[in-house]
């Protein structure tokens, strides 16, 4: 491939990944204002029913690249809203750990459910290498996206914005 192709062709990824974090974000903004939260805590809530167990404040802190007041704060909406509740470590009785409440996380399931039916149907017409591409890139992408985020939120902005150009 020449350097121009290879050019034109990551030109064009850049502008539909644009195109596409922006259309995810503003998905992401309609879910959360239809169940009447915080984008933020809608994907609190993605990822702690990803989680094996209940979680510390300081894992969702770890999860979400917040800090651990406002990780704090995050938790108090979602137990306000009845999606987690907090309970003390059955071994560490010092310890409280946060934990989804099934019944709402069905109900958000079904939710995600309905919204993305047609999901899988975008990769019918793919190869299993072709979407085992896909999942790498995705990996990689989650990677880069939390490195980033650790620096801009370490006050690193300038040198992040630098190296992105």
């Amino acid at each position: 491939m020449t350097e121009n192709v290879r050019g034109r062709l990551l030109d064009e990824l850049s502008v539909v990944s644009r195109r596409y974090m922006a259309s995810y974000a503003l998905f992401n903004q309609a879910v959360a204002d239809h169940l009447k939260l915080h984008p933020t805590d809608l994907q609190c809530l993605n990822l702690l029913s990803l989680e094996d167990a209940a979680v510390t404040t300081g894992r969702i802190a770890e999860l979400t690249g917040l800090t651990t007041g406002s990780a704090t704060r995050l938790v108090d909406r979602l137990e306000k809203a009845g999606y987690v509740v907090r309970e003390r470590d059955a071994v560490d009785r010092r310890r409280v750990l946060v934990a989804t409440v099934p019944e709402k996380i069905a109900e958000f399931g079904r939710m995600w459910d309905r919204l993305g039916g047609g999901w899988y149907a975008l990769f019918d017409e793919l190869e299993d290498e072709e979407i085992a591409l896909i999942i790498g890139h995705m990996c990689r992408t989650v990677d880069f996206s939390t490195q980033q985020i650790a620096r801009l939120r370490g006050g690193d902005f300038q040198e992040a914005a630098e190296d992105a150009s």
